[in-house]
């Protein structure tokens, strides 16, 4: 087992470990297939007539502690009805963080706002709060932070900068689904909290996306704004503002209705696996499990590498332990869209006076190309399954940072 499975050695693991991408690392049982069953014999379909909607956005409001909650079709559609409700100005700002999906970032620009990218602790890859505050300007409007992989943003010291400086705060939670904060949970410190259902998320219908906020002007503002501008509770037919149609299926709903169910288990069997993996590689030199107070729900399991993340990335994946080195290619404003203003026609709008140089955010560029190592996580990994995947580390650590 000594050598390598990269250099022709014996791999540690020869079955696929269950992933989000199939039935092995999903939990939808009978009672999702019964949910849908009952939506298609019933004949709505819609949630504009349906009742599957209106349920499950009670039903995750009174989860999560809100007063209101908004359904909608995406992750990336609940983080545009948050910036939507924002309200900015075309050229207006907003702070956010280049480590994250893009979903994160459209949504500004489809406002006519511009993101702008503030650097991230090199520990957690979340927001950097002096990082924050450094980057506000008069034109700021709010910031749109990231729990990224699970693990709680540095959330009320940006929720008091964003106090001190007359700003909104959006919490993007599609990766932090029952994370602690305190006494809450992560979408309940900012003004509006996003999440998505998206096919590898704790929970999944799919795709589809939930908002939370205690701000009836703003819930009001994300119901209307998934529904082209129409007051139907005033039961006018007439459009009040510039908007989309990012309804949520009624199928959707019943699914996702059902997924809340399992929400709970999934959070702590993601997180008993997570800590037995920590146990067992803790003692490795060089090499950082995350950082758990005990508030970490583990979308993914992210490790810090001192250097070398792409040959044990590769050493890993054929250990037979899945792994990608760096979470993405680059920072999310050296993507084209960004970095080059593909926007609006030949516009550039709203980014024609902006750039987004090499070296922008330190931190998170170092993270990228040299430290970071993300391991795809799953409730249903068995205990047998995590050792191996600490056998893996220890066997890659062993050739390749003691050699």
């Amino acid at each position: 087992m000594s050598e390598l499975a990269v250099n022709g050695g014996t791999p540690v693991r020869s079955t696929p470990l269950p992933s989000v991408f199939n039935a092995s690392g999903r939990r939808f049982g009978d009672e999702e297939v019964a949910a849908a069953e009952r939506v298609l014999r019933s004949g709505m379909l819609s949630a504009t007539w349906g009742t599957e909607v209106a349920a499950l956005e009670s039903e995750f409001a009174s989860l999560l502690g809100s007063a209101y909650s908004v359904a909608c079709s995406s992750g990336t559609a609940a983080l545009h009805l948050a910036v939507a409700a924002v309200n900015p100005e075309p050229g207006d700002e907003i702070i956010t963080t280049p480590i994250s999906d893009m979903g994160t970032v459209f949504p500004i620009i489809m406002q006519n706002a511009v993101p702008v990218f503030a650097d991230v602790d090199l520990t957690t890859g979340n927001l950097d709060p002096a990082a924050v505050e450094a980057a506000i300007t008069p034109r700021t409007k709010a910031v749109l932070a990231v729990h990224l992989f699970g693990k709680p943003a540095p959330i009320r010291e940006l929720r008091a900068l964003c106090d001190k400086h007359g700003l909104l705060l959006i919490e993007d939670c599609a990766q932090a689904y029952l994370a602690p904060v305190g006494e809450v949970y992560a979408g309940r410190i900012g003004d509006i909290g996003c999440f998505s259902l998206q096919q590898s998320k704790h929970i999944s219908a799919g795709d589809g996306g939930l908002v939370v906020t205690d701000d009836a002007a703003l819930a009001r503002r994300m119901r209307l704004f998934t529904d082209k501008g129409w007051p139907r509770d005033t039961d006018e037919r007439t459009y009040l503002f510039l908007s989309l149609n990012y309804r949520m299926p009624e199928l959707t709903a019943a699914v996702t209705r059902v997924q809340l169910t399992r929400l709970a288990q999934v959070v702590d069997d993601r997180r008993t696996g997570a800590a037995k993996l920590t146990a067992g590689i803790g003692d490795l030199i060089g090499l950082l499990p995350p950082p758990d107070d005990d508030d970490h729900v583990y979308w993914q399991y992210p490790l810090l590498l001192d250097g070398n993340i792409h040959p044990w990335a590769a050493a890993l994946t054929a250990e037979g332990v899945p792994c990608t080195p760096g979470y993405l290619k680059e920072p999310l404003y050296a993507a084209p869209a960004i970095r080059s203003k593909i926007t609006y026609g030949e516009s550039g709008f709203p980014l024609q006076d902006v750039e987004y140089p090499p070296g922008l955010c330190p931190n998170a560029e170092t993270l990228i190309n040299e430290r970071l190592l993300v391991l795809p996580w799953n409730e249903n990994y068995s205990g047998a399954d995590v050792d191996d995947i600490a056998t893996a580390i220890r066997k890659v650590h062993t050739a390749l940072e003691t050699s």
